[in-house]
């Protein structure tokens, strides 16, 4: 039962990130983009973590926490080029 639960997963977050990719080809504004970028460091977070989990290797947990803190920071930094009147698509 644990299996297909894992194997579930993996097809969930494979599907979650196909069409995250889609979003980040497509755009259509750089927010989106971002925002399909940031989900896309989230979903393969979740890919390390369901990883580890199955396969028994708990030192991938700390390579999740590291892509989890890089990812935040990235959106923090995006978030300040836009406040301070970074170039947008949508303008």
């Amino acid at each position: 039962m644990f299996d297909l639960a894992l194997t579930i997963a993996f097809v969930f977050l494979s599907l979650g990130l196909v069409l995250a990719a889609i979003r980040l080809l497509l755009g259509p504004t750089l927010p989106d983009r971002v925002v399909a970028l940031e989900l896309i460091a989230s979903i393969t977070a979740g890919f390390i973590l369901l990883y580890a989990v199955a396969f028994e290797r708990p030192q991938f947990i700390d390579v999740v926490i590291v892509l989890a803190l890089t990812s935040f920071m990235t959106a923090v930094g995006f978030a300040r080029y836009l406040e301070r009147g970074g170039k947008r698509d949508d303008d």
